[in-house]
């Protein structure tokens, strides 16, 4: 077979940056067939698969990939679902370019395999042509609980139905999902996509009830009442943090967590919509990662004219993926970086009108290695603005552990583990994502609920 010896990846095809800004179409069109081909007979197939062990899931990626360059397609995703519960997601959000694309040897002389591209085209590809459901695998006669229908609880409900558990997935929110479906705009991840997913599952078995808030309508106590021989919290992080600032408690302030949700979930941005959501003209967003660009993003979807990033470092510090962050800047979004905001301005209607900002510099190391921002002194400037939005990060709700006697937290309120399968301090309840590392990515909530099943599968095995 010929290989592609190109030191430059295959080019995603995009929405135009003028007309995407107000659509919340998806903006990366994906791979066609003869790209998809094309760019993977790039892979040099290395025996010791160096990009499978930086992915926190573990598939065989060289294995999928040859398949594709031999075009068989369903055979690629055959490989990528013995290890992955949610390809297509994962195809779309996880920020290869730090995990298995980072160590691509092709990625030595040139740009890396293009591996997400090729797994959102394989999982695609297989959505559009496969019409057979999966077999629902032989029951073992053993019942577990999950927490939570986000990437975690999901990856470690499918593992463990694949094994025969009867699994019962218990979601707070009306709809399945967790940040799949209120925290990552449709214009990056569609939710007739995740809706796909989350149904694969439920042909696999797994039950999923919704509306089912857990410390509230039933305790953790309660599910191995009925019969679960364990529990895996999966609840995420969902807790939104704020700068302590003055004036955060004016109209037009949001959290990011809040403005995503309504946006995502509740539809806001639709002129029909019940729970309509404030069309702003300049919009001031706080923080540097990937729900910063989100929230940025979506405002300028819902009208703005002008949206600003602001960011205490600089550039190179942005914590965000630098695939969002240039196509932030593409759709005209604007970034103000080594500045803070320390007051949020209200006008006598007590709404916002500005928000003040300091401007910094980097001095010393801190804890995390990156460069610590100190004031800039004497340097403060204000900027227009009739919305706030706060993207800093979020915690663990604290729901769970007070209503559970024994369940050790940490001072951030997230559940503390053993370092392998997520075993928690109380016995065979186990936790894994956003709920015990704080907010993180999808693909490593997914690792974590992928190590737990196995874990609860060992634990309910030799328990007697």
């Amino acid at each position: 077979m010929a290989k592609n010896m190109s030191n430059e990846k295959c080019p995603m095809p995009v929405q135009d940056p003028m007309v995407r800004r107000r659509n919340f179409e998806e903006v990366a069109l994906g791979y066609t067939y003869d790209m998809a081909v094309n760019e993977a007979k790039r892979c040099l197939n290395c025996k010791n698969k160096p990009c499978t062990t930086a992915c926190p899931v573990a598939i065989n990626i060289p294995a999928f990939i040859e398949r594709v360059a031999n075009e068989d397609m369903e055979g690629a995703y055959k490989i990528i679902a013995q290890s992955s519960s949610l390809p297509a997601v994962c195809g779309r959000v996880c920020p290869q370019e730090r995990q298995c694309e980072s160590k691509c040897v092709r990625g030595i002389k040139g740009e890396s395999v293009g591996i997400g591209r090729l797994e959102r085209f394989v999982a695609d590809y297989h959505r559009e042509h496969c019409t057979a459901t999966p077999a629902v695998p032989e029951a073992n006669g053993h019942k577990v609980a999950v927490i939570g229908a986000g990437p975690s609880g999901l990856t470690a409900a499918g593992d463990l139905a694949k094994l025969g558990y009867k699994v019962t997935i218990y979601e707070a929110l009306h709809l399945a999902g967790g940040v799949l479906v209120y925290g990552i705009p449709e214009f990056r991840l569609p939710k007739n996509i995740v809706q796909k997913e989350i149904d694969d599952l439920k042909a696999l078995g797994v039950d999923i009830e919704t509306n089912m808030v857990i410390g509230k309508v039933l305790t953790i106590d309660e599910l191995f009442d009925m019969g679960n021989e364990a529990v895996y919290i999966g609840s995420g992080a969902g807790l939104p943090r704020f700068m302590n600032i003055p004036g955060e408690s004016l109209k037009g302030v949001y959290s990011a967590n809040e403005y995503l949700t309504r946006i995502n979930l509740m539809k806001a941005y639709k002129p029909d919509s019940k729970t309509p959501i404030r069309h702003s003209r300049k919009v001031v967003v706080a923080g540097g990662g990937n729900v910063a660009m989100d929230a940025a993003r979506c405002a300028m979807r819902m009208g703005a004219e002008e949206v600003y990033i602001v960011y205490r470092r600089g550039m190179e510090e942005l914590p965000a993926r630098k695939e969002e962050v240039e196509h932030a800047m593409e759709e005209g979004i604007v970034f103000k970086t080594l500045c803070n905001p320390v007051e949020i301005i209200g006008d006598e209607n007590g709404e916002v009108c500005a928000v003040r900002c300091d401007s910094m510099e980097l001095g010393e190391p801190d804890a995390s290695g990156r460069r610590r921002p100190v004031v800039k002194e004497g340097c403060q400037f204000t900027i227009e603005a009739d919305t706030m939005i706060i993207a800093i990060g979020t915690s663990p709700n604290p729901l769970i552990r007070s209503t559970t006697p024994g369940l050790e937290t940490n001072s951030r309120g997230c559940i503390v583990t053993d370092s392998e399968g997520g075993l928690t301090s109380r016995e065979a309840v186990y936790a894994g994502g956003d709920a015990v590392t704080g907010a993180a990515t999808v693909i490593l909530a997914m690792g974590a609920g992928k190590a737990a099943a196995k874990a609860i599968d060992e634990y309910i095995r030799n328990k007697g």
